[in-house]
């Protein structure tokens, strides 16, 4: 892969990269948020923005509209799996918890609730997902 091509890969790219900047930032900003709300903000609107962020994540890869349905289904099935780990405590998983990154990935208590809000957010990853695509469908000019 010659230096062109990967500067083309990125730049077609180039607004996934900015949206995924502006969802990490939301996303960790919620967590520490105090304001009115903050606890919705602080667990559910963070729980929310980190469906969006895998969904932007596997659409960097594959940033075609066709797979928008296919990505936002399949990061949902995915988080709800790792929601329902969050039941079960062995000692490498606690371990893995014990992390920054750990508990940011895996999370560290089960909730019903947090479901509901995986389907709005994977909504709203496909709702970028479709929005993005209309820059990253076509080539850009030569």
């Amino acid at each position: 892969m010659n230096t062109n091509t990967i500067a083309l890969f990125f730049l077609k790219r180039k607004w996934i990269l900015a949206t995924l900047f502006i969802v990490t930032l939301a996303g960790f900003s919620s967590k520490w948020y105090s304001g009115p709300a903050h606890r919705w903000f602080n667990n559910y609107g963070a729980g929310l923005l980190y469906e969006v962020f895998w969904c932007l994540i596997v659409f960097f890869f594959i940033p075609n509209k066709k797979h928008a349905t296919s990505i936002a289904i399949g990061v949902f099935a995915v988080t709800c799996i790792l929601e329902t780990l969050q039941l079960w405590n062995p000692p490498f998983l606690q371990l893995l918890r014990s992390t920054f990154l750990g508990k940011a990935i895996l999370g560290t208590t089960f909730v019903w609730w947090d479901f509901p809000h995986y389907v709005l957010g994977c909504a709203l990853g496909w709702l970028c997902m479709r929005l993005l695509s209309k820059g990253t469908d076509k080539a850009p000019p030569s």
